[in-house]
Order: C-alpha cells, then structure tokens, then sequence
C-alpha cells in the first residue's frame, strides 16, 4: 500500500477511528481539533496530532493542508463547521475531501460545498449490523458510492470442491467475486480454476438485487 499524508479533522469518536485505523495500516496523518484534551489522548497514535481551529482558513494554510493527500472532515454535531471546513479544504487544494454528515440535508450540502464523498456512519453501521443479524452466512456488509456492495459470505456446503468456472456466480447471482478468504490467507485475484473449499469466505460484489438474491440462498 502506497504512504499517502492524511488530515482527519475532528478528534470524536468517528475521528479518532479513522486516524488510529489509517495510522495503523502505516499511512501519515495529522490529527486536528480545537480541543485540547482529544488532541492529546490521539497523539500517541498518529504522526502529528496539533490543536486548531479548522474553520480558520489561516489556521488550516499553516497547517500545510494544501500538500495532504486526502481531508477527512470528521466534525458531526457542528453541521455549520463541517460545511465550512469541507470547503476550505477543497478550495485550498487537497484532492480528496471526505466528509461525515449526520443527516441526508447535511450530505447534500456537503456534496454542494465541494466534498468528494460523504459517509454516514451511524446509517452505515446500522446496516451492516442489520444484515450481519438477519443473515447467518454473511459476515459483513459494506454499501459503497453508485449503490454497490460488497459482501463477505461463508461458502455455502453445495459450493464445496467446486471450481469458481463451475460455480459460475456471476451468471447464476450477478456477482463478482473480488476475493477468497483461507484460514488466515487472502487470494485477492481470485481465477476460474480455484476452489472453493469448507470454511472459506468469499468476498463478492454486486448490486442491491444482486446480494438480496445471494441473501436469500445463504438463509
């Protein structure tokens, strides 16, 4: 994986999530928040961590937030602050701005205001606990940009020692499989030839029609 130089604004529990999570896959990232206390307990965990006001445009060019790779605007209940530090960090150049909202108005604004992508993390969550809940055989559930979702599915006993070219899920499902998970080992490139053995996990992508109908036969 490529070191890129991250900025997540907004040190709260989502915040703090991502740096800690981006910090622990061995990407740079700059901590920042107007409070003291959460800058200090995420220190230890990042790069830099640095107390600033982000609504001040002159706080965010000292900062340097022009040569980041990526702004992650992690600020919820303050919807004003959000809105205004997604589109300082757009008009100060970073690439990719990502953006919490906490409601579909506030997604729609942040979009209007310049933001690359907006994520919902408690509607997100929500769903992923739901169908890991409702369906035995999913493992987890992730809902991306363009209404496609990615799946992690238990093999189901009928596609034991079974090829992927024999299986054909793509046909029978309308999915792809982007991956297959043994014991420990992932084979991310995944061909016709493998097999599928007991007590594998495949990841599989597809949209919402697609993953209802694999829904259905892992019920």
């Amino acid at each position: 994986m490529a070191k890129k130089q991250f900025a997540v604004i907004g040190m709260g529990r989502f915040g703090q999530s991502v740096a800690r999570g981006l910090a622990s896959l061995g990407q740079e990232v700059l901590a920042v928040d107007n409070d003291e206390a959460l800058v200090a307990e995420i220190a230890p965990y990042v790069t830099h961590a640095v107390q600033a006001d982000a609504t001040d445009e002159k706080a965010l060019i000292a900062l340097g937030i022009r040569n980041f790779d990526v702004a992650v605007v992690a600020i919820g209940i303050d919807i004003q602050a959000s809105i205004l530090v997604t589109m300082l960090c757009k008009e100060l150049g970073v690439g990719f701005v990502l953006a919490k909202a906490i409601s579909e108005l506030h997604g729609k604004v942040l979009y209007k205001t310049g933001a690359d992508r907006v994520v919902f993390p408690e509607r997100d969550m929500g769903l992923r606990v739901a169908h890991n809940l409702a369906n035995s055989n999913i493992l987890d559930y992730i809902e991306i940009a363009g209404g496609l979702r990615i799946v992690d599915i238990s093999a189901l006993p009928e596609w034991e020692n079974k090829s992927l070219l024999e299986l054909d899920l793509r046909k029978k499902y309308g999915v792809n499989v982007i991956a297959i998970k043994r014991n420990k080992e992932i084979n991310s490139s995944p061909h016709g030839a493998d097999i599928i053995e007991k007590n594998d996990t495949l990841i599989v992508s597809g949209n919402k029609e697609s993953i209802a109908r694999l829904e259905a036969m892992s019920k």
